[in-house]
């Protein structure tokens, strides 16, 4: 992958329609990516099944200008994405290949946040109705191609995360807009400790829209396909239909419900020492259980991300996806995104070494400047 990957796709770069126009006819099993148009719907299917269909700047290049075709086509009525290889929609974005960027300082390390948070604008603004299957793991760069979308069809094994504290980042591609809209805190819980939804737990948490078990998937696709008109209550409808006869896990209980409570006032505080304060305080097993999981985060990356959700509430898709660009480039700089990914994808030692590695030590200054406009480099939407 690299920074000239098909430079004619460029956001409304030169030849970026013409270049639409042929990507269309993809359908090469082999491509990263295929798009193709059947009856009324334009179909992305990501490609990549060995790597969990994780999303790289080559991919990006290929959907964006083709949503934009799309959205402006008469005889195209809504647009479905979907992954291949039966275990993931797309577990996320392609974090080695910004690593290596990062690292010796590769324009990529800004083109991909650049072209991936444009790209998650234009699904969050897409004219044309949106569904996407989130069949499988569904992660990080995953949900910011599904979650701003109209519809979001969670199965049975829909596995959903923003584990990017973890890795020495935040839950970006507008995770900033998103999590802090879902009730009471727990998208500041999910932002926080990473814990993954899995099935209908998915659409209880207010993520998905609708559950269809995996195996209705291709009928409920022809259903789609075969629709005359670009009506989102139409579609409505037909999700609607598969809904109600969805009966898998149907009698169970959310499975935040028993702790709900706990989330709603531990996780409401101003600050990242308020809510560990409030955890200690606590002192139950969930708070505990918490307290341990948040203990090896970036501290670092805990400060960012709660201010990025608690400006976030109250700010547009644009202007959030605006700061997390800011705050993208700032992990970039600093050494925490490089360790954590050497600790969980490239070492797997599990045992990160973050500096600073408390709390205390992120001062408030230091958070101020991540925030900084970029003047000239800012993402403009």
């Amino acid at each position: 992958m690299t920074t000239t990957d098909r430079a004619g796709c460029r956001h409304g770069g030169p030849g970026a329609e013409a270049a639409a126009q042929k990507i269309s006819k993809q359908t090469d099993s082999t491509a990263e990516v295929l798009l193709e148009k059947k009856g009324g719907a334009g179909i992305i299917t990501l490609n990549r099944p060995k790597a969990l269909n994780a999303v790289n700047l080559s991919m990006i290049r290929q959907i964006y200008p083709q949503i934009k075709t799309w959205e402006k086509d008469p005889e195209t009525f809504l647009i479905i994405i979907k992954g291949t290889g039966g275990k993931a929609f797309c577990a996320g974005g392609d974090i080695r290949a910004i690593t290596d960027a990062g690292k010796v300082g590769n324009k990529l390390a800004q083109d991909f946040f650049k072209e991936e948070y444009t790209l998650n604008n234009a699904i969050g603004t897409c004219k044309k109705p949106y569904v996407a299957l989130i069949d499988g793991i569904t992660m990080g760069g995953g949900v910011g191609l599904s979650v701003h979308g109209h519809f979001r069809v969670a199965t049975e094994k829909t596995v959903f995360a923003m584990p990017e504290t973890a890795i020495g980042l935040f839950p970006d591609v507008g995770g900033g807009y998103f999590l802090p809209r879902l009730s009471g805190k727990i998208g500041y819980y999910l932002a926080l400790t990473g814990f993954r939804l899995k099935g209908r737990d998915v659409l209880k948490a207010g993520i998905a829209t609708h559950f269809v078990e995996s195996e209705k998937l291709p009928a409920l696709e022809k259903d789609l396909i075969a629709l005359k008109s670009s009506s989102t209550e139409k579609i409505a409808d037909l999700l609607n239909n598969y809904h109600m006869k969805s009966k898998a896990d149907q009698e169970e209980d959310f499975v935040l419900d028993e702790h709900m409570e706990k989330i709603n006032s531990l996780f409401s505080g101003n600050s990242m020492e308020e809510i560990v304060k409030n955890l200690k305080q606590d002192g139950s097993p969930f708070a505990i259980k918490q307290l341990e999981t948040i203990n090896k985060m970036s501290p670092t990356s805990l400060k960012l991300t709660l201010r990025q959700l608690r400006e976030g509430a109250s700010m547009s898709l644009q202007d959030v996806l605006t700061m997390e660009y800011r705050l993208s480039q700032a992990c970039m700089r600093g050494p925490d995104f490089y360790e954590g990914v050497r600790a969980v994808l490239i070492d797997r030692d599990q045992s990160p070494r973050w500096k600073p590695a408390a709390l205390e030590e992120v001062s408030d200054e230091f958070v101020d400047d991540c925030f900084k406009p970029l003047g000239s480099n800012d993402l403009k939407l």
